[in-house]
């Protein structure tokens, strides 16, 4: 016998996908859907199946009478996993289940593996990262917080759009690193002849377009730095950077407290949400502590005032000799603040040698305006009143050239653009992974991008040159 449903079907249209056939139910309906075969049930004469697209999932009704007996012993033989086109009329079950009567059915895809029964679980969590193809077919939730973050992503741009600011695209090649205190990864233009570096911040390039005349521009971007994976760190990450002329880092501030807020308000109805076994508050305002005031609470010891590597060595904090002041300061912070930083927080007026871009504070030069937002005792968002005297950043540069180690070239085009002056301005970074993970409960970086970067499975080599 010929078959009738051959595999990798061509063009086929839904006329409308599950969610609106459920929403707009009418007894005696006809319709045409497609999606994927998630469950099947043999009766004899008869076989329910759950059919499952991107919208929802609802359960179909095949009956040998009504589709005839060879098309009804393929239908009842296809896997679950197989994608299919249906036509058919809408009905009631006697469970009172709202369900499709299949008329006619075309398969449009063959599932060659099996769909796994259980896929989550700490035993599965790697295969889930490699084979996130199927986390999504299998995992309902799991596609849910891909859609929330797409949301989040749409509702900044809303956000930002009606304040006035302008979406621009900068580098992600670029001559010279800039912007952050990071290691890039490096690549090679063979036309061109040189180096490039992947961009660890679209900074410098933003603040030229202060320059150029643009007063709001904002750019959601990505960011690679060749540093360490871990829950909260990988090496391909997306921020959202804005730069808005005339402002300061109390203006910052505010946009961050009202985006944020907002984004909650947005998705949830409410401004208290769970992370983890809390529940955190977003309503505003948000606190807001010194950086030297915050340490002194929680360690005793007035670290603008002391020997820093002594102090931290009392505190049992570890470090290396090779390790710059400003690191072992970030460590203490990290271990003695940051981890008690739950609810949002601006931590305020961090050390000028922290921060070689942002502007020194007049009633205290050995200090600048900047914040960084803290929660659930991750950092958040970083922002600063930007430094725009051309003097002063060439001498801030080439006192961090001292210490940032391999890569010490200043970007004297940068220090050309302020030249011609760049209006005071605010300067605000926000990490969107790390907000989705916030807005969806999501504990580790990884289960908010969709492709994480991994290390290799066992067995897997590097490739030699000549393979390459």
């Amino acid at each position: 016998m010929e078959k009738t449903l051959t595999p990798y079907g061509g063009r086929y249209l839904p006329k409308e996908d599950l969610t609106s056939v459920i929403q707009s139910f009418q007894e005696g309906k006809k319709v045409r859907s497609a999606g994927r075969l998630m469950a099947k049930r043999i009766m004899g004469k008869s076989t329910f199946f759950d059919l499952k697209d991107e919208s929802a999932r609802m359960q179909l009704y095949v009956k040998k009478d009504t589709v005839g007996e060879s098309l009804y012993d393929e239908i009842t033989a296809l896997s679950i996993g197989d994608i299919v086109g249906i036509e058919g009329e809408l009905f009631t079950s006697k469970a009172g289940e709202k369900t499709i009567r299949v008329e006619s059915l075309k398969l449009l895809s063959k599932i060659v593996r099996t769909l796994p029964e259980k896929w989550h679980g700490l035993k599965d969590v790697e295969t889930r990262y490699r084979q996130r193809y199927v986390d999504l077919i299998v995992n309902d939730e799991v596609r849910g917080v891909f859609k929330a973050r797409s949301r989040i992503t749409r509702e900044i741009r809303r956000f930002l759009d009606e304040r006035g600011f302008m979406e621009v695209e900068t580098p992600m090649m670029q001559a010279i690193p800039g912007g952050a205190r990071a290691k890039p990864f490096v690549t090679h233009h063979n036309s061109l002849g040189i180096d490039l570096f992947l961009r660890v911040a679209p900074e410098l390039y933003l603040k030229r377009l202060l320059v150029g005349g643009f007063e709001k521009v904002y750019e959601i971007n990505r960011n690679f730095r060749n540093e360490g994976i871990s829950i909260r760190h990988n090496p391909e990450f997306t921020m959202l950077e804005l730069y808005q002329a005339f402002a300061d880092y109390e203006d910052m501030m505010n946009i961050t407290e009202e985006l944020i807020s907002g984004l909650v308000f947005a998705l949830h109805g409410t401004y208290e949400i769970p992370y983890g076994d809390r529940v955190i508050n977003y309503a505003r305002p948000w606190k807001r502590v010194r950086f030297y005031d915050a340490l002194l609470e929680k360690t005793g010891i007035d670290f603008k005032n002391c020997d820093v590597r002594k102090a931290a060595r009392g505190l049992h904090v570890a470090f290396s000799d090779k390790d710059e002041e400003i690191d072992v300061l970030n460590e203490v912070f990290g271990e003695k603040v940051e981890a008690s930083l739950w609810d949002p927080t601006f931590v305020i007026d961090y050390p000028t040698v922290m921060t070689p871009l942002a502007k020194a504070r007049d009633d205290d030069p050995s200090l600048v305006y900047r914040f960084e937002l803290f929660c659930a005792r991750m950092e958040i968002a970083n922002a600063f009143s930007e430094l725009n005297d051309p003097h002063i950043q060439r001498e801030r540069l080439e006192s961090q050239r001292q210490m940032i180690g391999e890569h010490k070239e200043i970007d004297e085009d940068f220090l050309t653009a302020l030249e011609y002056a760049m209006p005071s301005a605010g300067g605000l970074g926000i990490g969107i992974d790390r907000l989705v993970m916030l807005l969806t409960n999501q504990n580790s970086i990884r289960d908010v991008i969709l492709f994480p970067q991994l290390k290799p499975e066992a067995g897997e080599r590097k490739k030699t040159d000549a393979e390459v």
